[in-house]
C-alpha cells in the first residue's frame, strides 16, 4: 500500500505530502504527539475523510478497531460477532481463539472493558480476508499493564493466522515494541521515524530494553 497525501484542515495542516509505503502482511505502528495526525491517517485509510494526493493498493476488505470497543448493545457476544458476517470457518472458532466461548449469550452491559475489547478485536478479524487491511486506534489504551500484555497476545495469536496488513496507531512506546514489524513516527506532519524490525515472534516481551526503543524516546522527546 502507497501513501502520498496533503490533508489540512482550514488553515491547519495535518500532512504536506506525506510518503509511506506499508507493506502487505506485516503490522505497522504508528507513534507521534497528541494531534500529530495519527486518527486522520486511519481515517484516510479506512476511505472516511477526504485527501489530496493518492492512496493506492488498498485491500478490498477493511477492519476497524477503535479506542472504544463499540459494541451494539441489545446483542450478545455472539451475535456481535455475526452481525459483520464470518471470514472465519465458524463463529465458535474465533469465540475460542479470543477465550470469549463462555461470554457468548452475554450482552455487553454484562462484559469488563477487557472482554468488550476482545469482541472488538473478534469482530474485526472477522471482516478481513488474508488480503484485508486491520486498523487499529489505541485499542488497549484503556487497559492496564497485565490485560494490555494479554491482549496484545491474543491480537497476535489472530493475525499470525491470516496475516492481514496491519496499521497500529498508539501513543504508547512499549506496544509498538510489541507488536511492530515496522514504527513510524508522525511528527509536524511529517515522518520522523521510519524503521522496520526485524526477526523475533510476535508479540515481543513487554518492557524489554532495546536500542531502537532508547532511538524512539530521543525522536519522541526531541522539540
Amino acid at each position: 500500500m502507497k501513501i502520498a497525501i496533503s490533508k489540512s484542515y482550514g488553515e491547519n495542516n495535518v500532512f504536506q505530502d506525506l510518503s509511506l509505503e506499508i507493506e502487505n502482511g506485516t503490522i505497522t505502528c504508528v507513534l507521534g504527539e497528541s494531534g500529530g495526525g495519527k486518527t486522520t491517517l486511519l481515517n484516510i485509510l479506512a476511505g472516511l475523510i477526504p485527501y489530496e494526493g493518492n492512496v493506492t493498493d488498498v485491500p478490498k476488505t477493511i477492519g476497524y478497531i477503535f479506542q472504544e470497543p463499540r459494541l451494539l448493545p441489545n446483542l450478545t457476544v455472539e451475535e456481535n460477532l455475526r452481525y459483520v458476517g464470518g471470514m472465519y470457518e465458524s463463529i465458535e472458532d474465533i469465540l475460542q481463539k479470543t477465550e470469549l466461548f463462555a461470554l457468548r449469550n452475554k450482552r455487553p452491559k454484562e462484559l469488563s472493558g477487557g472482554e468488550k475489547q476482545r469482541v472488538a478485536i473478534a469482530r474485526a478479524f472477522l471482516s478481513v480476508d488474508k488480503e484485508g487491511l486491520l486498523l487499529l486506534d489505541e485499542p488497549f489504551s484503556s487497559l492496564d499493564t497485565a490485560l494490555k500484555i494479554r491482549l496484545s497476545r491474543v491480537f497476535a495469536r489472530l493475525w499470525q493466522e491470516k496475516q492481514p496488513t496491519v496499521v497500529f496507531v498508539t501513543h504508547d512506546i512499549e506496544e509498538a515494541c510489541m507488536l511492530g514489524q515496522r514504527i513510524v513516527v508522525l511528527k509536524d506532519g511529517k515522518i520522523a521515524f521510519n524503521e522496520r524490525l526485524l526477526g523475533v515472534e510476535l508479540p515481543r516481551d513487554y518492557g524489554e530494553a532495546s536500542e531502537i526503543k532508547k532511538r524512539l524516546l530521543d525522536v519522541l522527546l526531541q522539540e
